[in-house]
């Protein structure tokens, strides 16, 4: 059975799919381009053979496809240069055969590295996860504006008060300017950081009604990681809707080495400068 399996790579972009198969015997050929959609990879399918002798493999990314083989993964190509300079014509067309290639190729060889596939809940909680941390970046910037214009004007806040509390901003409010633009420019940030503020709590209420839904599973995780010092309910759902099943990893080292949290070397000179120069862990 093994020695009949066909390979297929599959290049996905959110109309089309340029596919290609890399054959039990060796050869490795494109078939071409078909549409995203259901019906058309059920056709080819049916035309490549039964299902349980497919395997297919397309790269991670947002234009999510349905399941069409016993053993289908999403993929992480090294070296894998971008295409999107190369996004009309037959260039792209030619870019797109090339990736299905080779997607084809590595799966049959087993270089690539498999992903996990987050179920509808877990890509959910994901979503609205990452939403929040969008608007604290957003609300970061809109900070950093009206303080840098602020500084820029010359205004210099009483002393005592700490940044983005509820006396600096009434401490904000306050302030005037004699030039009717600068005092618009103002209020125009101080709206846009009382938006963000807004955003995110509107986010993070959202999040916590979310967990109070979620499985018996998810929320025993979370109360757990909050049992951790310095991780309260927002970062324990960011972990968990990252890591997704945390009982994937076989190890604690598997763990750490996924999350980024572990130290490693990044230093010159001679050896005994490197071996006392680790660069310190990354924290969650």
């Amino acid at each position: 059975m093994k020695e009949k399996v066909r390979f297929l790579g599959l290049d996905v972009h959110a109309e089309t799919i340029t596919v290609a198969v890399a054959e039990p015997d060796g050869e490795v050929r494109s078939l071409g381009t078909i549409a995203n959609r259901e019906e058309s990879i059920r056709k080819l399918i049916r035309k490549l053979g039964s299902a349980e002798q497919l395997r297919a493999c397309y790269e991670a990314g947002p234009t999510a496809m349905c399941s069409i083989a016993a053993d289908a993964v999403r993929s992480r190509v090294r070296g894998r240069r971008s295409n999107t300079s190369s996004n009309q014509g037959w260039r792209q067309g030619e870019t797109d055969r090339r990736d299905a290639l080779k997607l084809a190729r590595s799966h049959r060889s087993g270089d690539l590295t498999a992903v996990w596939v987050p179920d509808p809940d877990s890509e959910a909680l994901r979503d609205v996860v990452r939403a929040r941390e969008a608007a604290k970046r957003d609300q970061l910037r809109a900070r950093h504006r009206l303080s840098k214009f602020l500084l820029r004007m010359g205004g210099v806040r009483q002393a005592g008060l700490k940044a983005w509390t509820e006396p600096y901003m009434a401490w904000v409010r306050q302030v005037r300017f004699e030039r009717p633009a600068q005092q618009a420019t103002l209020l125009d940030y101080l709206h846009e950081v009382d938006h963000m503020a807004a955003r995110v709590k509107r986010l993070e209420q959202a999040i916590t009604e979310v967990v109070k839904l979620a499985s018996h599973e998810v929320q025993e995780v979370v109360k757990g990681l909050q049992a951790l010092r310095g991780i309260a309910e927002i970062s324990a759902v960011t972990i968990v809707a990252e890591l997704g099943q945390i009982a994937r990893f076989d190890t604690p080292r598997q763990l750490m080495g996924y999350s980024g949290a572990v130290p490693s070397e990044d230093s010159s000179g001679n050896e005994g400068d490197k071996a006392a120069s680790p660069r310190p862990a990354t924290h969650i």
